[in-house]
């Protein structure tokens, strides 16, 4: 479908001829606008014989008047006349005459609408659609040189419906934009409406269904309410398209049900309309006989006989137009019923489906909560005991092996929170939090996290942080961390014997304290084949290399680019083979403005730490996994806090009822009474004692849950060791830490 036909031109005469009246004598302009309007009249009427013929005189004069304006008038009717009658062969003939004419005479008004109803009548058919870009695009030129942004405008919608019509999407978006900025300019509803249509349906072929849904439904709301029937139908056949592609068959039955009622409305007018073609294009097919016999005098019989035959034919066309728009309203109404009948059982089909994806879904959710807290708990002994192992001055001489017990205890938790983190994207229940962080501080425990590869392939880091970026932010430092791990793993993991670039660059800050920041990740490896460069970024793809032997599941880069996808930004990706590897990418980053009484947390530990008379601090350990015990134990040990150990959350409750403890360390998933369960009954009697969660399972899943239940915080297991005595000390009673030195 295309918004205008090339024979409008005619009604936008007037408009041309203001320009042209400079260059016409009076008598001779009046003479002309004279066949433009008869040929207009007649056109209006269906009588195209009577406007071919002031078209063809038109052309005449104006070429005998030596004013080839009108000259490209008269052609551009007669191209649009034997369009609009579906001779398109004429159409072309006559509409590509006007342009030549137009191009011959310099005039860029004219040149822009001539190529604008060609490139509209090339649209018509896929075959010659690049012809129509090419016609459309050179409209847009000229009228934009011009000034002339009515016509721009008009003809940018042409040119979007055109590139949709032909799958075009990419195309058909950056014009969409286009055209929506000028668009903020004063333009018809009309054309304001059919902007919407196109946003709906390029929303549509992008498969972002909400999108098109909103844009749609509004279109149809309002063809609705000013019977716009062109609109209605286009607007509820997306609609029913939609909701059939995303399985929602009863409103894409509702929609469907509303099309066709517009459909056969249109179909019945259309068959009005063509009776009275039908008649005008009799007419027009005789009209050069016509011509001959007014010549020639013909006498009034032969004339009444021949007007006879020609209402008997035109009778007969209209009577075998009706018969077949009988047989066409039976064939709709017995496929409608058909297709009624299709829909109930597919219906019943997707309830059926929709409760077994139910089931899956709930399966799917246990088991991966199962998995994480299975996995995790015997995990947070093995990077504990090793994390004890490598600081015991003994074991120096075991240095190397602690070193490599604890990178692979901690790739494979990195393996395990990837694999999770993929799933709950996919189920799109990833949000971002906004909380305090330092950017230093996140930066040094990527850096750190590091230590142990950069040795191990024998690659320097270079660390630069813009000094007009704040260190205090407030955002989400866990989804931050993600990025830049996978990316820094990446460039780690390739690269041997040689250098990692991580550079954060400010690139514009704002009054309200955000800053657009731009992070770049660049080694000098071996570098990503051109023919790579997109497929990494799917699951599980990884590249080959014959010289080196690179482990991973390939989910690092899927991750970044959804989360970053959260973030409303795009990674890039510079690269070519032996001349290493730069991913980079933008984010909107939020300073956060400090309390100034607020305590260094570091500055806490370092006194705790080095603080040797500490007896009164005594906390509850609660678990039930005794290797997990030990590790807290052990680690509370090393910084001078004595603890005690219950094996259950009602041994918890009976040792805080006879004991006096300044925090307790509660773990949530245990047999008899839970972590939970414990925590409200000790609540009962002692609302003062800080207890802190320690638990394997995913925080997103129980947080609110826990801390509803009188927990004061939550350490996730395996812990990050600043994370744990930080969390730790941030609930100590404050007369319990001397800071005075």
């Amino acid at each position: 479908m295309t918004i205008l036909r090339p024979f409008l031109l005619i009604f936008f005469l007037s408009h041309l001829s203001n320009v042209l009246a400079q260059n016409t004598t009076e008598w001779q302009r009046d003479t002309l606008e004279s066949y433009v309007n008869r040929s207009n009249d007649a056109y209006d009427q269906y009588n195209y014989k009577e406007a071919i013929k002031y078209a063809s005189t038109l052309i005449e004069k104006g070429h005998e008047y030596n004013y080839d304006y009108y000259e490209f008038l008269g052609y551009d009717i007669l191209g649009g006349i034997y369009a609009e009658t579906e001779d398109t062969i004429k159409g072309k003939i006559y509409s590509e005459k006007a342009l030549e004419l137009a191009r011959s005479t310099q005039s860029d008004s004219l040149i822009a609408w001539g190529a604008l109803n060609l490139g509209i009548l090339y649209s018509e058919n896929k075959q010659t659609y690049v012809k129509a870009i090419k016609y459309l695009k050179e409209s847009i030129e000229i009228n934009e040189k011009n000034q002339d942004y009515d016509e721009v405008y008009l003809t940018y919608v042409n040119l979007i419906w055109t590139y949709l019509e032909n799958n075009q999407i990419d195309d058909a978006h950056t014009f969409l934009q286009k055209a929506e900025t000028l668009s903020l300019q004063k333009v018809d509803s009309i054309d304001k409406l059919y902007m919407d249509l196109l946003y709906g349906k390029y929303y549509l072929a992008r498969k972002k269904y909400d999108a098109a849904a909103k844009k749609l439904e509004k279109i149809a709301s309002t063809a609705d309410e000013n019977d716009n029937t062109d609109l209605a139908i286009e607007a509820y056949e997306d609609l029913s398209k939609l909701y059939s592609e995303t399985d929602d068959y009863r409103k894409a039955f509702a929609n469907l049900d509303k099309h066709n009622q517009f459909k056969q409305k249109a179909y019945t007018l259309k068959k009005l309309e063509e009776t009275e073609k039908a008649m005008a294009k009799f007419n027009l097919e005789q009209a050069h006989k016509d011509l001959q016999s007014a010549l020639k005098e013909q006498a009034y019989s032969d004339e009444l006989i021949s007007k006879s035959k020609s209402l008997t034919t035109a009778l007969v066309v209209a009577i075998v137009i009706l018969v077949f728009t009988l047989i066409g309203i039976i064939i709709f109404f017995k496929t409608r019923r058909r297709y009624i009948q299709n829909l109930r059982l597919k219906n019943k089909e997707l309830s059926i489906a929709n409760e077994k994806a139910e089931k899956l879904s709930k399966v799917k959710t246990k088991f991966l909560s199962t998995v994480s807290h299975e996995l995790r708990t015997p995990l947070y002994g093995v990077i504990g005991i090793s994390t004890l192992l490598k600081e015991d001055e003994k074991l120096k001489a075991y240095a190397d092996d602690l070193n490599s017990l604890k990178f692979s205890a901690d790739y494979l938790l990195a393996l395990i929170n990837d694999v999770l983190l993929l799933s709950k994207m996919d189920a799109e229940a990833i949000t971002l939090s906004k909380i305090p962080y330092e950017l230093d501080t996140l930066i040094q425990n990527i850096v750190r996290s590091f230590e142990f590869t950069l040795q191990k392939n024998s690659n320097k880091l270079h660390v630069h942080i813009d000094e007009k970026l704040p260190n205090q932010l407030i955002g989400d430092p866990i989804r931050l961390s993600q990025i830049l791990i996978n990316l820094m793993g990446n460039a780690i993991k390739f690269t041997e014997k040689g250098n990692i670039w991580l550079k954060l660059t400010l690139v514009e800050a704002t009054e309200n304290g955000t800053y657009r920041t731009k992070f770049s990740i660049k080694d000098d490896g071996p570098g990503i084949p051109k023919n790579m460069q997109k497929e990494i970024f799917n699951e599980f793809t990884q590249i080959e290399n014959k010289n080196h032997s690179y482990t991973g599941t390939g989910l690092g880069l899927t991750i970044v680019k959804k989360i970053l996808d959260i973030y409303g930004s795009e990674i890039h990706l510079n690269s070519s083979p032996n001349k290493g590897a730069e991913f980079s990418y933008e984010l909107t980053i939020k300073e956060h403005k400090k309390n100034n009484k607020t305590s260094n947390t570091k500055s806490i530990i370092d006194a705790l730490d080095t603080s040797k008379n500490s007896p009164n601090k005594h906390v509850l350990i609660v678990d039930d996994n005794k290797i997990n015990q030990k590790v807290t134990q052990k680690t509370l040990e090393k910084h001078h806090i004595h603890s005690s150990l219950a094996d259950d959350g009602a041994q918890a409750v009976t040792l805080t009822k006879t004991n006096t403890y300044d925090l307790i360390l509660m773990d949530i998933n245990m047999p008899n009474i839970n972590g939970m369960e414990a925590t409200k009954m000790i609540r009962k009697f002692n609302k003062d004692i800080p207890i802190i969660a320690l638990t394997a399972v995913e925080l997103d899943e129980g947080r609110k849950e826990i801390l509803n239940s009188g927990m004061n915080d939550i350490i996730h297991k395996p812990y990050n060791l600043p994370e744990f005595l930080s969390t730790i000390f941030k609930h100590l009673p404050k007369e319990e830490m001397d800071l005075s030195h």
